[in-house]
This record gives structure tokens, sequence and C-alpha cells, in this order.
């Protein structure tokens, strides 16, 4: 290779490193304010639920209204955003917590119940749980499949430890799929329920119980 070939290349090689580095920085800017505009609308949630207008929210984010719109159609997407984040990183920090526990069986009671617990870090029916009944509904009859998806990963939570507990011989459920799909469903009902009014002290383990007899389960 002649030493002009070589600078060609070298420069090339620079350009390139450039690129990549100005690509990094667009993703990163881009990552930032999509999480300023999701931080703001769970600020506002806690405070109003979903009765906040997008100038509010742009606001309280700290961005242009443009820069909503660039990322967002409308409200409705930003909130199913907002679901499908809450979720991710409910079951991040469940799975987590859940690690040091026995087995399979220990860790879907802790999943089942851990649902439940969420009301009580509000008090018991605060602003974000009453967001999550009222406004999963309406996003379930504008984007169905989209909300599946973003609700997905709890349901794939269960399944691995529905599975496990099969092949451990402790789960016997006529389909494990199916029967992580309904305990999700049970589950969502429950808390939904209890948005609302007083939770009576023993219905976590009663809805443990519930669902673990339905997996063909034994309480130890």
């Amino acid at each position: 290779m002649t030493a002009a070939s070589m600078t060609s290349v070298s420069r090339a090689e620079e350009r390139a490193a450039q690129r990549s580095a100005a690509v990094q920085r667009s993703r990163t800017r881009i990552a930032n304010q999509v999480r300023s505009m999701l931080d703001a609308a769970l600020r506002l949630i806690r405070i109003k639920g979903d009765a906040f207008t997008t100038q509010e929210l742009v606001k309280e984010a700290g961005v242009a209204l443009q820069t909503f719109y660039r990322y967002f159609a409308s409200k409705d997407e930003l909130l199913l955003a907002v679901i499908a984040d809450a979720m991710t990183d409910a079951c991040a920090r469940w799975s987590e917590a859940a690690g040091e526990l026995d087995g399979p069986v220990e860790r879907l009671h802790f999943y089942v119940t851990a649902v439940i617990d969420v009301l009580d870090s509000e008090g018991g029916g605060g602003e974000t749980a009453r967001f999550v009944v009222s406004t999963r509904w309406r996003l379930h009859r504008i984007f169905p499949d989209e909300l599946a998806e973003a609700e997905k990963p709890f349901v794939d939570l269960l399944l691995g430890e529905i599975n496990a507990g099969v092949d451990a011989g402790l789960l016997r459920p006529a389909d494990p799929k199916w029967a992580a799909w309904f305990i999700v469903e049970l589950v969502r009902s429950v808390y939904h329920y209890y948005a609302y009014v007083p939770r009576q002290p023993d219905v976590k383990e009663q809805l443990w119980e519930f669902c673990l007899t339905a997996l063909g389960g034994k309480a130890r």
C-alpha cells in the first residue's frame, strides 16, 4: 500500500469515526429527550392522573412542543410509552429482587403478590393506580396490539417460572402459556379493583392460593 493510499484510508477511518460519534451523540440526545418526557409524565400522573395537557407535559419536561411531536403522534402514544416503560422497569426490579428466592414457585409467589404491593406504595389507590385503571382500557381500544406487547414482560416473567416449575415437577398447568396469560389478567383485575377501595389484608395470599391451585401446585 502506497503512502497516498494509506493517507486516504486514514482519512476515511477518521471521517467514519466522526460520523459514528455524531450518530452516538444523536442517539444519546434522543434517549435523553424521551426519558425527560416519560419522567415528566410520571410526575404529572402522580398529581393528577392523565388529566394533564400536552402543554403541561412539555413545560414539565423542559422541551419544546415540536420535540414532543417528533417522538409521539399524540398524548395517548405517550401514555402507552409510559405504561410500557413502567412495566419493563417493574419486571426488571422484581426479577432482581426474586433472584435470591429458592425456586420457581417461590418466585411466582413473589411476582403475583408484588403487583398488589404496588398499591401499598401509594397508600392504597393513589393517582398512579387510578391512572393505570382508567387509561389502560382506553389504550386497549386504541392500541390493542401495542399494549399487549407493552405488557408482555410480565407474562414472560411468569411463564419462565411456570415452565421451571413444570420441569421441577412442582406445577401441572394444562397449558403454561395460557396459564401465564390468565394469571396476569386475574392479577390485573384484582389490582384494578383495589385501586379504588381499601384492600383487605389477606387478599394477596388468597390471590396466590388461587393461582397456585390453578397451576396444579401445592402450598408448602
